[in-house]
């Protein structure tokens, strides 16, 4: 499954874990200006906002995972099984996206959350294959700039647009269950341990390192939800941009799943294949592998946005280590 979260210091900062137990040879993938994108059932879209994010390139086309634009706002997919229902082509609606077009249908047009909002008032995610080999994924999104987050799902119940307080998301329940669970972990804190177990009953603090006392630890999608949200809204980290991209990825790596924990079928385990981290304000995109903890970089900026040809660079998944003797 997967884990996305916001976090805001002097920038505001965008990413996800990926968990899965395998890769597509995803790549960080710039998509210039001039691009062009040809939807199923509307117009093509000539010129756009210009996007940078990690996809799986078929056929020239990025099918991004997560992104951001060059106005800072970010998407990203999660995995919602069971739940997410898409549908034939509604005519009554506006616009019928496949979901396959979501992220960049929304990044290439939209400066912010709240323009975003008005294109998914009327908004049908249609059941379309982005081809015979690659059937619709079930996702759900969630939505970011430096201010407001929200998530969008698609169920049997119609589409649901939520305002998200907490700037994560996992992946089942739907969102409202998940905010509602958060009232069983109230008394969560990070300060030390209080005893209201019983009266006249003496317990003991009594180590260090008892903070967050009662927070789950499995890697299920309702336990990580809770998780990433507690260590999200309690984080701590000076404004400089080495300092927030750091803390970022130590709050993704409190949900990240190790090979062996999560066990799929076979020899297949699910595992953190990476992790990614969004400047919104300049356009940098940061992520780590499974194979490599080294925070790599690439600056949408240092590219031709004016082009019309897609950017790809590999990820690098070769650890490295500073050997100091």
């Amino acid at each position: 499954m997967c884990t996305a979260i916001t976090y805001n210091t002097k920038d505001s900062y965008f990413g996800r874990n990926l968990d899965l137990e395998f890769s597509y040879d995803e790549r960080i993938t710039v998509t210039p200006k001039k691009y062009r994108f040809d939807l199923r059932h509307s117009d093509s879209i000539d010129e756009h906002f210009a996007i940078i994010g990690m996809a799986f390139v078929v056929d020239e086309y990025p099918l991004y995972y997560d992104a951001m634009n060059d106005h800072g706002l970010a998407a990203a997919g999660l995995n919602f099984p069971v739940n997410a229902k898409y549908n034939p082509v509604n005519d009554k609606c506006k616009y019928n996206i496949a979901s396959f077009e979501f992220i960049p249908w929304i990044l290439s047009q939209c400066k912010c959350v709240d323009e975003a909002k008005v294109l998914l008032s009327d908004l049908n995610i249609t059941d379309d294959k982005f081809s015979e080999q690659l059937p619709p994924s079930p996702l759900h999104w969630m939505i970011a700039d430096s201010e407001k987050s929200i998530v969008v799902e698609q169920t049997v119940a119609g589409l649901r647009v939520y305002d998200n307080p907490t700037g994560v998301m996992t992946n089942n329940p739907t969102f409202d269950i998940q905010l509602f669970n958060l009232n069983n972990y109230m008394k969560v804190s990070p300060e030390p341990v209080q005893n209201t177990f019983a009266n006249g009953l003496d317990l003991d603090d009594y180590s260090r390192g008892m903070g967050g006392m009662g927070l789950p630890g499995d890697l299920s999608s309702a336990s990580r939800f809770v998780k990433v949200a507690f260590t999200k809204l309690n984080s701590r980290s000076e404004d400089s941009e080495w300092s927030s991209i750091n803390q970022f990825f130590h709050i993704l790596k409190s949900v990240e799943q190790q090979r062996g924990c999560v066990h799929i079928k076979d020899d297949k385990y699910e595992i953190t294949i990476y992790s990614s981290c969004c400047n919104l304000n300049t356009g940098v995109y940061y992520y780590t592998t499974y194979d490599n903890s080294q925070i790599n970089a690439v600056d949408m900026h240092k590219e031709d946005l004016e082009g019309d040809k897609l950017i790809t660079y590999q990820l690098n998944h070769d650890e490295s280590v500073n050997l100091q003797n």
